[in-house]
């Protein structure tokens, strides 16, 4: 398989690990889980394609260095959007459901990938 060929497998994965552990966090939230669940998936819609296709291509960069960049990108961006949408109580667990839930699914897509 080429490299894109690999993002909806690993997008897929992503979306099986990250939706649920979010949804499981943020269980405090008064939105429902529909809603938190429908925000989470979002939040990978809009990072995931920019980590695999917009990183990796950045002149000059070590693939360490674009995969630190993209991760940090990934989990500042999405915890904005869980603190903007109220899908979690506070902006500091925004902070820690994201980045409890990208270092999750950057472990298993090791494992898997």
């Amino acid at each position: 398989m080429t490299y894109a060929e690999y993002w909806f497998p690993a997008f897929a994965l992503t979306v099986a690990v990250e939706v649920p552990l979010v949804v499981a966090l943020t269980r405090q939230s008064k939105r429902a889980w529909e809603r938190r669940a429908g925000v989470s998936l979002f939040a990978q819609l809009m990072t995931h394609p920019i980590v695999w296709f917009v990183f990796p291509m950045i002149p000059g960069m070590t693939r360490y260095t674009t995969l630190a960049l993209s991760e940090l990108w990934a989990w500042l961006a999405e915890s904005a959007l869980y603190a903007v949408t109220l899908v979690s109580p506070s902006v500091l667990r925004a902070v820690a459901v994201s980045a409890l839930a990208n270092g999750a699914s950057l472990a298993i897509g090791f494992i898997f990938f």
